[in-house]
């Protein structure tokens, strides 16, 4: 799912305002030895944190039916984490880095819910919509003075992308046929043969009504 949503990530900063530039994205860590070696204009996506939105967390089973609409498996339901992505822009000149970070917001502004239909197959299987934020309020714990602390290098303006995804759970449990039946009890008589007689088959009582009252007086005898 992470690898998937990173193609997703890297089409849309390769389309937009910025299509057709020729600009390198990469996923690297923005780190000062990463700095040093880059010979181009780049835009940095550096995912920093994952963790789960257990607001989305839900319980039970999901049917998984065929094309006629019939049930075949139950799954549980996917498992949606939060993908923090650090994203700059990597120049020689100061507002060219900048001009490149609003050609970024300019792009990733409209798309604020990715469709099933545009995304990669694994995600897309799943039919539901991913929704992605920029550069809105961080809730995560770690300040980006400290994720840039923590890479050794300086800070820098930089935009706060976060795209919430379903990783699918497994496994998947084959779902048995409808139930048309009523419970019921058989007996078996002192030989040992068994009594299928209606007038000694118990059901249960929400099911006695259903039944002649004739037969429902002879098991009350």
């Amino acid at each position: 799912m992470i690898h998937e949503v990173d193609e997703i990530l890297e089409r849309l900063l390769n389309g937009g305002a910025l299509a057709g530039s020729g600009i390198e994205v990469a996923f690297e860590a923005p780190t000062r030895d990463w700095a040093a070696r880059r010979g181009s204009t780049a835009v940095n996506a550096y995912l920093y944190d994952i963790r789960e939105d257990v607001s989305r967390r839900h319980r039970g089973t999901v049917p998984v039916a065929d094309d006629r609409g019939a049930v075949l498996k139950r799954r549980q339901p996917p498992r949606w984490f939060r993908l923090s992505y650090l994203v700059t822009a990597w120049t020689k000149q100061p507002k060219d880095e900048h001009r490149l970070l609003s050609a970024v917001l300019a792009t990733l502004l409209p798309r604020e819910m990715l469709p099933a239909y545009e995304l990669p197959p694994t995600l897309r299987a799943l039919g539901m919509s991913l929704p992605l934020s920029v550069a809105g309020i961080q809730t995560e714990s770690r300040s980006l003075a400290e994720i840039w602390s923590a890479l050794g290098g300086e800070l820098k303006p930089s935009l706060d992308v976060v795209v919430t995804a379903p990783f699918p759970a497994y496994p998947e449990y084959d779902a048995g046929p409808p139930v048309t039946e009523g419970l019921g009890v058989r007996l078996r008589t002192t030989d040992g043969s068994l009594d299928d007689s209606p007038e000694r088959r118990h059901r249960p009582r929400h099911l006695a009504s259903a039944r002649p009252l004739r037969e429902q007086g002879q098991e009350q005898r």
